[in-house]
């Protein structure tokens, strides 16, 4: 009975809610919307940094070097190239050195591959896993062969003549380096101060200068002539290079030659090996030299004159001191 009732009641309910459906009017037609456009993020493409610029560069045996990047790890091969990269900001990027290299003493820190003139340990040079090597002109173009072979770059820098090839080379590393920006303000202050020095002697007479660089032999001493850099010195210095009468870059003259020559200041680049300025006063025949009875022979350091990098400028300056010492008070 229950179950009948409830059937009937529901068929009634839905009875009466068909019915009152059919009785409500028809709403009125609203305005259409449309919806909104689903928003769509933009699509950003990614951002790729820029191929650094490679670097390509000839050398000083006139081979074409090519980097991919400024080289961060160096082996320099080259007590003057050591300093050059020192003074340029790029020390902390030597992983090797050759055993010469002793300037500045934060080049102590650094691993030697091996001395200098042909000793190097090519394995040892590998060990390090250098992206470049940097060669001086010490080194010959089979030394450079034979570490071409084994797979590493090589950058062959060239001694320079005179001023505007230093400047060249310190410019030069600085772009091997990435460092051109510091090479270039280098650069500048070393031409301000031998602009200085020249200001400093133009019009000064020009004293005859003897610059000894090895007296095993102290009858015929080896000196510099035309060609390097000591006589450069000399002459931006304000002085006459007696070595000039070799005509060639390095040579002896005799002790007569010598005394013929009568040189006003007598420099000795070779006190580094024990040569004394009281030696040289005990020389057969030097007695009668100028420089002698004047007492103008001097001690100077050759590591100023004889590793052609940025302390060129120093020894300029303590050569000039030398010959025209009235000027430099």
């Amino acid at each position: 009975m229950f179950r009948k009732r409830f059937a009937m009641l529901l068929t009634l309910t839905l009875a009466l809610a068909v019915s009152a459906g059919a009785c409500t009017p028809a709403a009125a037609p609203g305005p259409t919307v449309i919806p909104p456009a689903p928003t769509v993020a933009p699509t950003l493409s990614p951002t790729v940094a820029p191929s650094p610029t490679p670097i390509a560069l000839t050398d000083g045996l006139g081979r074409a070097v090519t980097l991919n990047a400024p080289a961060q790890r160096i082996v320099s091969l080259g007590p003057s190239n050591t300093e050059i990269l020192f003074a340029i900001g790029a020390g902390s990027q030597i992983v090797g050195r050759d055993d010469f290299s002793d300037y500045p003493a934060e080049a102590a820190n650094i691993p030697g591959v091996g001395a200098t003139y042909g000793n190097f340990s090519a394995e040892a040079i590998v060990a390090v896993n250098p992206d470049l090597v940097l060669m001086s002109e010490l080194y010959t173009t089979e030394q450079v062969k034979s570490l071409e072979d084994v797979g590493l770059t090589i950058f062959w820098l060239a001694n320079p003549t005179d001023w505007g090839g230093l400047y060249a080379n310190l410019l030069t590393v600085g772009q091997l380096t990435g460092h051109a920006s510091e090479a270039q303000a280098l650069t500048d202050s070393l031409k301000s101060r031998v602009t200085a020095v020249v200001e400093k002697v133009k019009g000064a007479a020009q004293p005859k200068v003897f610059y000894e660089i090895d007296a095993t032999d102290p009858t015929k001493p080896y000196t510099t002539g035309p060609g390097t850099f000591v006589d450069v010195l000399i002459a931006t210095a304000g002085g006459a290079n007696v070595g000039a009468a070799l005509g060639t870059p390095y040579g002896q003259l005799s002790s007569e030659e010598l005394v013929k020559q009568n040189p006003d200041v007598i420099v000795l680049g070779d006190s580094l090996y024990g040569v004394t300025v009281e030696s040289v006063g005990q020389r057969a025949g030097w007695e009668a030299i100028a420089a002698v009875k004047n007492g103008t022979v001097y001690v100077f350091d050759d590591n100023l004159a004889s590793r052609p990098g940025p302390r060129l400028v120093d020894g300029l300056e303590a050569m000039a001191k030398l010959i025209h010492p009235e000027l430099f008070r």
